[in-house]
């Protein structure tokens, strides 16, 4: 068996080797139709495009992406093409409640809100909204909850924070793309703080940055943005926090992300007996838990934004 691995995915590296003959490491931005032709299992992340034009011609059988968002993947043709996939949900939930509790007392400290008195809403009630959820609250006075799926419709437009963690869908019966857009955001009765811990298209960003300058929103925290890495600079100017796309990096989610990644690749080739210990590695104290502050992610963003992915794919360990 021949499986091909983004080379940024961490602690894999010895981990994969067990599962099968030959293992090649890429970046994964770079993977091409030709590199996959011969392989069967591909483990990802989200700057691997998996449709027609990568897959089409491989023998790939299996594809494996070491994240809880999965919209690089072409669901639809990859069924057609008798294509096994699955995502690692839930991997990275309680690291992207860190970054959301620990930038939102931030922007405590910066005078931008008094959590106790605040309603926070939360749209998207899966494996990182109930993180998020609990994370915040010991600090915060009330929780709302919109989740269409779950039957969940609390008013967030009547919150101080809006925190998103929906997939981006550009259909169903609850499409997610530009879900915040002029219409959504005229819509609100407060000047909340805004959060996009989702995906960057769940946000229309001209929008966004009209709202930001006419005040309808007091501030915006931003960890995926459109386009990423040629993210909107003029809008990174303007958030108060708005760091690449790193809040579920802690190293105890990474380490999460590979080892369900690796499960999977066990279970369909036969081999769910194996077990993979992942050793995490300690952080700073400095960005241990509590500590942590994402502003301090953010400044080496706002310094060199076009250092998006080096940034991102050099990320520093932290842990929860």
């Amino acid at each position: 068996m021949r499986i091909i691995v983004d080379d940024k995915i961490p602690f894999i590296r010895g981990q994969v080797e067990r599962l099968c003959d030959e293992v090649v490491y890429l970046a994964g931005s770079r993977i091409t139709a030709d590199d996959v032709r011969e392989a069967d299992v591909l483990i990802v992340r989200t700057r691997t495009l998996c449709n027609r034009s990568l897959l089409e011609g491989s023998r790939v059988r299996l594809i494996v992406t070491a994240t809880i968002g999965y919209d690089h993947i072409d669901t639809q043709y990859l069924r057609e093409a008798g294509i096994l996939w699955t995502n690692s949900p839930g991997c990275n939930a309680t690291s992207v409640a860190q970054y959301v509790r620990n930038a939102l007392l931030e922007a405590e400290q910066a005078g931008l809100i008094r959590l106790g008195e605040a309603s926070v809403g939360i749209v998207g009630y899966g494996h990182v909204g109930r993180a998020v959820c609990e994370a915040l609250r010991p600090y915060v006075r009330n929780i709302l909850l919109n989740d269409p799926f779950l039957r969940l419709h609390d008013d967030v437009g009547e919150c101080d924070v809006i925190t998103l963690h929906t997939p981006l869908t550009s259909d169903g019966p609850y499409p997610t793309r530009h879900m915040v857009d002029e219409e959504f955001l005229h819509r609100l009765t407060r000047r909340p703080i805004l959060i996009n811990a989702a995906r960057g298209g769940v946000v229309d960003e001209a929008a966004l940055k009209c709202a930001l300058r006419e005040g309808r929103i007091c501030q915006a925290i931003i960890y995926t943005w459109e386009g990423e890495p040629d993210i909107d600079r003029s809008l990174l100017r303007e958030v108060f926090v708005g760091t690449p796309h790193i809040a579920g990096y802690s190293a105890d989610g990474k380490a999460n992300a590979t080892r369900m990644a690796l499960e999977a690749v066990a279970r369909w080739s036969g081999q769910s007996g194996l077990r993979f210990d992942i050793e995490v590695p300690p952080a700073s104290p400095e960005r241990t838990g509590l500590a942590y502050r994402p502003s301090e992610d953010g400044r080496m963003l706002k310094a060199n934004p076009s250092d998006f992915e080096r940034q991102r794919g050099l990320y520093p360990p932290r842990r929860e």
